[in-house]
């Protein structure tokens, strides 16, 4: 079966801001995530990619942009079952208010119970991601034969759940991966199971170095402790 090449958006206005983006509409990448959108088709170019698939929000269609103007004649397909959890009524409020909320401490230790209000289950969420991906390895299997190669661009809680996915891990593990905004994430999928292949790789070692920031600041995006609930914005 096919290798699908995961890619998170690059880094957002939202991300910066320290907001819950989720499907709020009008979220675009910052000058950063532009930059890591550039230089995607680079760090690609040694593969022969078949088609492109992409959520339908504009921070993913921004990031793929270059490398489709660098391959004409790349196919893109948008797929809503890859779109941002619906995180309903915490959407677009900063994570730092909803650090407080008494369903964060589920969503951090008990994803598979959570449920956001007036959005989805992260069960739901996940289930529709995976559905996804079964479904487009089909399909590219067929027409481009089980060797083929395919890149998606998505966001971070639903790269997250489909790594999960592919180790046999429950849901209830997914807040033990990372994925950097551009990070590339690959997973080849065969009959019997899937490998994953790379992790969140952005091929920048300068983000695993301790951060220069006061130890309250770290607690309060979560990324000390708790996983930053739709990915994070990545290194400064």
């Amino acid at each position: 079966m096919p290798t699908l090449i995961l890619v998170r958006h690059g880094r957002s206005t939202a991300n910066t801001a320290g907001v819950l983006a989720g499907r709020t509409p009008g979220v675009a990448l910052d000058e950063r995530g532009a930059a890591q959108a550039a230089a995607l088709p680079g760090r690609l170019a040694a593969l022969p990619l078949a088609a492109a698939v992409s959520s339908p929000l504009q921070r993913c269609r921004e990031t793929l942009q270059p490398l489709l103007d660098a391959r004409p004649g790349l196919p893109l397909h948008t797929e809503d079952r890859i779109s941002e959890c619906d995180y309903g009524e915490w959407s677009g409020r900063k994570l730092a208010e909803l650090s407080d909320d008494p369903l964060m401490s589920v969503v951090q230790q008990h994803p598979s119970a959570a449920a956001f209000p007036g959005g989805e289950s992260m069960r739901a969420m996940q289930a529709r991601a995976v559905d996804a991906v079964r479904d487009w390895n089909a399909r590219i299997g067929a027409e481009h034969g089980e060797d083929a190669v395919y890149v998606m661009c998505s966001h971070g809680d639903i790269i997250k759940s489909l790594v999960a996915d592919a180790l046999g891990m429950h849901l209830d593990l997914f807040q033990r991966v990372h994925a950097d905004p551009c990070s590339v994430t690959a997973i080849r999928y065969t009959r019997l199971r899937p490998f994953l292949l790379r992790l969140g790789d952005t091929g920048d070692l300068a983000s695993l170095a301790p951060r220069e920031q006061a130890p309250e600041a770290d607690a309060a995006d979560g990324t000390a402790t708790d996983a930053a609930v739709g990915g994070g914005a990545g290194a400064p």
